[in-house]
């Protein structure tokens, strides 16, 4: 026993000196932190759009507010030797050299709380929609670690977004990060919009982030969420196109801050970014403004860290940290068709699969556009209505080869029984997956559809009245078979009773429509 007396003594000894080192040194940041240097000051040595240069705030920290002497902000983004680099987050028309600078001692922050749903805000909180002051509310730092590996769990729950094509052939769950890519002008918003509009009696809070975009663009999704009553579980950040660089480039951020707020109480959340193209715009400016090195297409080289480790906060928590969710439904556009650029191929890497919109889909009326062969979910179709694999298991391979077969039809006069069997069975498929903006469908309407065509129903029809048709199912469906829905609504397999029962009715629905007539 006296052989290890002496070691444990210089273990005890090894103990308190650390103690005492890690007590002066906490005393110290403290009294440091405590002389704030709310007195320590900088000044502006040069001014470009959307950034400056400011010489002193030696002990500043990175992305700190900084207040300058006419109350506007920015925050510390390159921290030089002797300068500071600052991205503005007001306009600098006023500032000059010589303009005086001060710390502030806050991280760059945002608002948070249950007070936001309906309202318009800019990412530091102050109210775009002419309603009053947001004071009082807690505050949380906009730029936070995504949650470690051992908080998340599955995605286990589908988030259902109204759209037969979406949910049927490319489901997206709770926790997921799912990519929407496409041109200029082919619905990418409209999906994203009725994606939140579906979820009104969801209990799903929707967070709708603009980056770059022109105010009328905005003004017209914030007024289609209010007629149809979608703001009351909304919140709408915009990082408008005449905004500095700057807020749009951190309004990603703090959205998803306010969505983390919510995600941690256990609820669950849908944010869109809109878009992210616009983003890393942003960012390339600030940048090479600051003199990073540019990189390919000009962007710096951690564009790619940027944008992961924003979307890296989506996920789906574990019941004993919450059990929340944030998924994400970011927006980007390409051009000409083209998913092979530098950011596209970035943003394809860090998230759980995409819907790619077709322009010439789009430009044929096919509503959404989107194009089932280039587009894939890598993780809804585990938390899909099991009802829906018995409807639609082969429905996207079937309509993918449909659509290769269309293209080499053209450059052929003769046909033969089984390849226009094909084609004329792929054009009713077509017909059901096209679906009017803003007119969603129940999960119990879209199964109805879907069996209709399975099992051949439609068959009979002209494809123009394949339409009416369809509506006279979804008004009846409830009425007729109201067990059958409610078994399809709490996630029991589509059984062979079932199955028929509801094909008993499409074909007895489709009947009456005919019989109707328009």
């Amino acid at each position: 026993m006296n052989d290890h007396a002496p070691t444990d003594a210089a273990t005890t000894g090894f103990r308190d000196l650390i103690h005492e080192t890690a007590t002066l040194f906490k005393q110290v940041v403290t009294e440091r932190d405590a002389r704030v240097d709310a007195c320590e000051t900088g000044t502006v040595v040069e001014v470009s759009r959307g950034i400056a240069t400011v010489d002193g705030l030696p002990n500043v920290q990175s992305d700190e507010l900084l207040r300058f002497a006419d109350n506007r902000y920015g925050f510390a983004f390159n921290l030089d030797r002797h300068r500071v680099g600052c991205v503005l987050l007001d306009e600098g028309e006023s500032l000059q050299s010589g303009t005086t600078v001060q710390r502030t001692g806050r991280v760059l922050d945002t608002p948070v709380g249950a007070e936001l749903l309906g309202r318009v805000i800019d990412p530091l909180g102050r109210p775009l929609d002419g309603g009053h002051r947001l004071a009082g509310l807690k505050r949380m730092p906009c730029e936070r670690p995504a949650p470690g590996i051992m908080r998340r769990a599955g995605v286990s729950v589908p988030l259902q977004t109204g759209m037969k094509v979406v949910d049927g052939l490319i489901p997206i769950g709770r926790g997921q990060r799912q990519l929407v890519l496409g041109d200029r002008q082919t619905g990418k918003t409209s999906i994203a919009v009725d994606t939140i509009i579906n979820q009104r009696n969801s209990g799903v809070i929707c967070v709708y982030c603009s980056i770059g975009q022109r105010s009328t663009n905005v003004a017209r999704v914030i007024a289609t969420l209010r007629a149809h009553d979608a703001m009351e579980h909304s919140i709408v950040v915009i990082g408008a196109d005449d905004a500095p660089p700057g807020v749009q480039f951190i309004a990603p951020y703090a959205a998803t801050t306010i969505g983390e707020f919510f995600m941690h109480q256990g609820r669950d959340v849908l944010i869109v970014y809109d878009d992210l193209t616009s983003h890393a715009r942003a960012y390339r400016h600030v940048s090479l403004l600051l003199r990073r090195p540019p990189g390919r297409e000009a962007f710096p080289g951690d564009i790619f860290f940027v944008h992961s480790r924003l979307l890296e906060r989506s996920t789906h928590l574990r019941e004993k940290f919450g059990g929340g969710s944030l998924t994400a439904l970011p927006i980007i556009e390409t051009e000409a068709q083209n998913v092979s650029g530098y950011i596209p191929t970035n943003l394809i890497s860090i998230t759980d699969g995409q819907l790619y919109l077709s322009p010439k889909l789009f430009h044929l009326g096919v509503l959404p556009a989107v194009d089932v062969g280039r587009s894939v979910s890598r993780v809804g179709g585990k938390t899909q209505f099991p009802a829906y694999r018995r409807v639609a298991g082969d429905l996207r391979l079937a309509y993918s080869q449909f659509e290769e077969l269309e293209k080499f039809a053209r450059f052929s006069s003769q046909l033969d029984e089984d390849t226009r069997a094909t084609l004329d069975r792929g054009l009713r498929v077509r017909e059901v997956l096209k679906q009017a903006r803003h007119e969603l469908l129940s999960v119990p309407q879209q199964i109805g559809s879907m069996v209709a065509l399975t099992s051949g129903a439609f068959d009979s029809l002209p494809v123009d009245q394949i339409r009416q048709a369809e509506q006279w199912i979804h008004s009846t469906l409830q009425q007729e078979c109201p067990a059958v829905c409610e078994r399809i609504l709490a996630g029991n397999k589509l059984d062979d009773q079932d199955f028929q029962r509801l094909k008993r009715f499409v074909h007895r629905a489709i009947a009456e429509a005919v019989q109707v007539g328009p």
